[in-house]
């Protein structure tokens, strides 16, 4: 199967078989502790959803169906986003249907991150530039939505009103960052990306009368639409939406505008500048590009991102605190480009994804969890380095095929 029509096959079943394992890993049974004889099971159960993956994708790649749809991808790249977009608008009227709203949640959660991960790839996937203290501008954009509904009140309006709002003040701290480290790359720009979201998380912890310390803020208003709150179940004929389907739905919204904006600055001028400066600043500067400029740009679009992501967290938790904007989460995020591919936009969506539901699910392993999650991460970069979805470039420097 190497035509057109397999290559037409493998975009609207892919997304569909990986949507299928998705709920097929999340609905495997739940286990309680490591001393229960059911825990085996659930283990079982676990070890055999990744083998049958797999497995699954060692005869894809075999029959060079890996290759093809690739290739499709890049040939009918909205024909491609249509299959994904269809999958995950179907992903919580099914757990809906099964009663799995905490997974709902969780799938709310991990579009989030989604917003956050395309945001970082602008960053550090397209421009080139290691920001390792990214959670201190989604930090800012939680507590400018908590601090605001909580203190100036909970108007019909006002959330909605936050989420520009956010992102140019996430911009503007942005500029703040880049504009002291113009002149700095590689491990010298991340020390001071990681000393800024220090930073940022100690003034959250210790400034008590704006963000109560370390309390946190609680009652962080929710979105409404004319007097209807989002928090409120909502029947639509015979389904019914409770308030983590709704905002699953407009936080998936807000994650395809991001993304599609994302695409247009990677195919802009903005965009090419990005790229020739990542590969080499000196030559890029010879060639007439303002690389000052173009830094400034890429942290305040992606200081932007995170701030928006920050609003859409706050409403959705109803409470933020400093232990959300640590350097871990920002490590998390970086992980996500990684993982995702470098410079690559659906890479980001599916590392996103994963990487926030399979800790969840890894959760019943208490101690153990962060250690299985750590290997797979580790196998994943062996087998893969260039990533889940790679870019072209990417698989190009690395010498990979295209998968």
């Amino acid at each position: 199967m190497n035509g057109p029509r397999a290559a037409t096959w493998l975009l609207w079943a892919g997304p569909a078989f990986v949507l299928a394992w998705v709920l097929g890993f999340l609905l495997t049974p739940e286990v309680r502790g490591l001393a229960e004889p059911q825990d085996f099971a659930g283990l079982a159960g676990l070890a055999a959803l990744a083998a049958i993956a797999w497995c699954a994708w060692r005869a894809l790649d075999r029959r060079g169906l890996l290759t093809v749809f690739d290739e499709a991808r890049h040939r009918a790249p909205a024909q491609f986003g249509l299959s994904v977009l269809l999958c995950a608008a179907v992903f919580p009227l099914i757990l809906a249907q099964l009663g799995k709203y905490y997974w709902i949640h969780v799938g709310a959660l991990s579009l989030i991150y989604v917003i956050l991960a395309v945001g970082l790839n602008l960053v550090v996937g397209f421009a080139g530039l290691l920001v390792i203290g990214f959670a201190a501008f989604y930090g800012i954009g939680a507590y400018a939505a908590a601090i605001v509904t909580t203190e100036v009140g909970d108007l019909p309006h006002m959330i909605w009103l936050l989420i520009p709002a956010a992102a140019v003040l996430s911009a503007a701290f942005g500029v703040l960052l880049g504009v002291p480290t113009l002149r700095l790359r590689g491990d010298y720009l991340a020390i001071v990306t990681l000393g800024f979201g220090e930073i940022t998380r100690i003034v959250f912890t210790n400034w008590d009368t704006l963000t109560r310390g370390p309390r946190g803020i609680s009652g962080v208003g929710s979105f409404q639409i004319g007097g209807w709150n989002l928090m409120h179940p909502l029947d639509v004929g015979p389904l019914r939406l409770d308030g983590d389907t709704q905002y699953y739905y407009l936080i998936l919204a807000a994650a395809l505008l991001g993304v599609f904006l994302a695409h247009r600055l990677n195919h802009s001028r903005i965009g090419r500048a990005w790229v020739a400066m990542r590969e080499d600043e000196l030559a890029a500067r010879s060639f007439g590009i303002d690389v000052a400029r173009c830094k400034i740009l890429a942290f305040a679009i992606g200081a932007a991102y995170a701030g928006v992501a920050g609003v859409f967290f706050g409403s959705l938790q109803g409470f933020v605190d400093p232990t959300s904007f640590s350097f871990l989460e920002s490590v998390l995020i970086l992980s996500m480009v990684v993982l995702g591919g470098m410079g690559s936009l659906s890479g980001s969506v599916v590392a996103a994804v994963l990487l926030v539901i399979l800790p969840e699910k890894l959760q019943m392993l208490r101690d153990y969890r962060m250690l299985i999650f750590g290997l797979l991460m580790i196998l994943l970069m062996i087998v893969r380095p260039q990533g889940l979805i790679p870019s072209r470039r990417r698989m190009l420097e690395l010498g990979s095929r295209p998968g």
